[in-house]
């Protein structure tokens, strides 16, 4: 069943902001609703239903992402359209136990939204409701993706997979982000977040007793001097105006004290901007490992993995996002960020299929737990993002569609 938009009356004198601001408190309801009952990657199985009686209240057709959680949402406006926009947001939880002392906490215990999906996910609902308010003065058409498993940096495959970006002309996401006030909106050409790429590297010695180190190859000390090279890469290798993070995290080696071992296993993180950078950094940790260890009669076996690319941003779209946030909320709700994010996003892998543009949604505010770093236990989000969020996303799927913006003042 397809609703009617709202009836034209007193509501159609007010703006969309003034309708959000309507809405505000329910939209809020929901994040917190959300926040009470995470769930882990793709056993979203509460909140996807949650999100399919919502959209389908509203006469927004439903599918859902093959036998994944996550739904895909279209809204076909009324007025004769050829673009299709999609707008993306992720639902997981993080396998975190809050610390916020909020009244709304998580229920689920080890489980809560310590990166702000919660947030992510109201803000996606709330324009989709907008946006069906609004559906006879859209032209064109717009795509919901709720996808699951973001913090898995795999989730949007599975939506890819099953046809979400059939059809898209360009894609838009955004995040929560403490360093922008609550209410404002970050904005950046190009490059916005990381690639995410992974290494192995197994170093093989010869074991024996820890008073002999004379009769063995140590494959701990090998290791060390390995952790220690890798960091001239960055230092070294990569141009002081480029970026890169070289990030071992786990080290394993030995089951005693007085015994040296055969084998030392050293696992890493490698983050980059530039697609250049990131194939090279690949072919200097081999190097370095592997010669490293032969100049100490050691092997070293390096398995790399790409994961994740970049965030890279499409300039002329973010142009368009900055527009509706000027023309909307206001120019001083508008943040030029700086610098990108060394963390990664698998909104990448949308991009790598049509072009798009990541933004942020600032959720700091006056208390000092607004301002810790995503995925901590204690970080507080503001929930004005909700509504600067909602009003971002429709005002730019209005200018991308052609539509008429006089509707939403």
């Amino acid at each position: 069943m397809i609703l009617k938009s709202e009836s034209h009356g007193e509501s159609d004198h007010m703006s969309l902001t003034e309708k959000v601001q309507e809405k505000q408190d329910e939209f809020i309801a929901w994040r917190r609703h959300i926040h009470s009952n995470p769930e882990l990657a793709f056993q979203e199985f509460k909140t996807t239903e949650f999100i399919k009686q919502k959209l389908e209240s509203w006469g927004i057709e439903t599918r859902p992402n093959g036998d994944k959680t996550g739904v895909i949402g279209t809204l076909k406006g009324g007025l004769p359209g050829t673009k299709t926009i999609a707008l993306r947001c992720d639902i997981d939880a993080l396998p975190v136990t809050e610390n916020t002392g909020l009244d709304f906490a998580s229920k689920n215990k080890g489980v809560c939204h310590a990166c702000g999906h919660d947030i992510h996910t109201a803000t996606l609902l709330g324009t989709a409701y907008m946006l069906s308010q609004y559906r006879d003065r859209l032209a064109g058409t717009v795509r919901f993706i709720f996808q699951p498993a973001e913090e898995r940096l795999g989730g949007s495959r599975s939506m890819i997979e099953n046809g979400a970006l059939d059809g898209v002309d360009c894609i838009l996401g955004a995040h929560t982000w403490p360093p922008v006030p609550g209410g404002s909106i970050g904005v950046r050409k190009g490059a916005m977040m990381a690639a995410s790429d992974s290494f192995k590297i197994t170093v093989t010695g010869r074991g024996g007793h820890g008073a002999h180190p004379e009769q063995c190859i140590d494959p701990v000390v090998t290791g060390a001097y390995i952790i220690t090279a890798l960091q001239t890469i960055v230092s070294r290798r990569v141009a002081p105006l480029d970026s890169a993070v070289i990030t071992v995290g786990h080290l394993t080696a030995g089951t005693a004290s007085n015994v040296i071992p055969n084998d030392c296993v050293l696992e890493g993180t490698v983050r980059s901007q530039d697609p250049e950078t990131r194939k090279k950094l690949a072919d200097w940790i081999a190097n370095i490992a592997q010669h490293t260890a032969a100049g100490m009669y050691a092997e070293a076996k390096v398995e790399y993995k790409f994961g994740v690319p970049p965030t890279v941003s499409t300039d002329s779209l973010v142009d368009t996002i900055s527009a509706a946030v000027a023309e909307l909320l206001g120019p001083d709700h508008l943040v030029e960020l700086a610098q990108p994010s060394m963390g990664s996003e698998d909104f990448a892998y949308y991009l790598e299929k049509v072009p798009g543009a990541f933004f942020r949604l600032g959720t700091g505010d006056e208390r000092p737990a607004s301002h810790g770093s995503l995925h901590n236990s204690t970080t507080l989000f503001s929930e004005k993002a909700i509504a600067a969020g909602v009003v971002t996303f429709v005002g730019t799927v209005f200018k991308l569609t052609g539509s008429d913006m006089s509707a939403l003042k």
